[in-house]
């Protein structure tokens, strides 16, 4: 009975370990969502409403609304990753290399994104609010010509998150679908346990 016992935990160990924990699941769809959401917001109010008195200020102040909680989503992410992340040994080749450099470029980027959207908005001095519920107050002395060129590099970056977000998409779908690995599962199911069957 012992014996049985300690096979099914060290079972359900094994098969737990190959996914991701569940809040690396909720960080990384949360900025999936978020990242859809403001750059949605973003193309929309610029092409499509850029001068309607009720959409473009609805848009723009979601938009805005949605960057202060993606700051703090990062920020969080972030820290997890660096302390409490279920890690898997890294892929190895080629493959394994450009995985890596590609989530730290990833990273960088989420943060770069973050920071220059806070900097943009105190240096454009408007309204800076979550949603009607409170305001962050202006950490800066606004500068026109300053917000310019930071909303300049807000909007690459922006650009930028998506082209590598859709190539990670990519690549997860060739692991899944050609090279038939376990990758994209990861992010795709929760831990679970396996029944062992009895010992005869």
């Amino acid at each position: 009975m012992v014996d049985r016992n300690a096979n099914a935990m060290a079972s359900t160990e094994t098969v737990a370990a190959e996914y991701y924990d569940i809040p690396t699941l909720v960080f990384h769809w949360l900025t999936v969502v978020l990242v859809v959401l403001l750059f949605g917001t973003s193309l929309v109010w610029n092409y499509v409403t850029p001068r309607d008195r009720f959409w473009r200020p609805l848009l723009e102040g979601t938009h805005v609304s949605l960057g202060i909680l993606f700051a703090v989503l990062i920020l969080g992410r972030v820290i997890w990753r660096l302390t409490g992340m279920r890690r898997f040994p890294a892929e190895v080749g080629l493959s394994g290399l450009l995985s890596r450099i590609m989530y730290v470029i990833l990273y960088v980027l989420l943060v770069a994104e973050a920071v220059t959207g806070f900097v943009l908005r105190w240096l454009q001095g408007e309204s800076f609010q979550f949603f009607g519920l409170f305001s962050l107050p202006a950490l800066m002395t606004p500068d026109r010509a300053s917000a310019h060129q930071f909303e300049e590099m807000h909007n690459w970056i922006g650009w930028a998150i998506v082209v590598l977000s859709v190539g990670h998409a990519i690549a997860a779908l060739v692991h899944h679908y050609v090279l038939k690995d376990h990758i994209l599962g990861r992010m795709l199911h929760r831990e679970r346990s396996v029944p062992v069957s009895p010992s005869r």
